[in-house]
């Protein structure tokens, strides 16, 4: 099977590193964006299968983004993930309401956050227990 790519989008380096190796040891390719503007082009050019999004962004916050993703008739179908350190009670109905199709405040639980990534991907193989390499 060939591995899935996600796009993190997020500009926390420590936290698009500790992704990437959880993901990675989960058999998943990695692509990263650092801003809203370049989270458009990344997904136009490497057409991820799922997007982690993160919504306090430079050059266009998530929700712009998500807007953004939802309009292009090419990228509307890519599962999103937004994983955010914005208050749930205020930011969790509007972002379901974008399209995503999970919320996240961070910091994360791992096992959910990729519970959700499977599901989002329907993907039917169980969860690595490999460690980071």
């Amino acid at each position: 099977m060939d591995r899935r790519k996600i796009l993190i989008v997020d500009d926390d380096p420590d936290l698009r590193r500790g992704l990437n190796l959880r993901l990675r040891a989960n058999q998943y390719e990695t692509v990263y964006a650092t801003d809203g503007f370049t989270a458009m082009s990344m997904a136009q050019k490497e057409r991820p299968d799922l997007i982690i999004l993160d919504i306090g962004l430079p050059a266009g916050d998530g929700y712009v983004v998500l807007e953004r993703l939802q309009q292009a008739a090419n990228l509307s179908t890519i599962p999103v993930i937004v994983l955010t350190a914005r208050d749930p009670q205020s930011n969790r109905e509007r972002i379901l309401k974008a399209g995503a199709a999970a919320f996240f405040q961070k910091p994360a639980d791992n096992a959910d956050l990729l519970d959700a990534i499977h599901s989002a991907l329907g993907s039917s193989w169980p969860r690595s227990s490999a460690a980071p390499a």
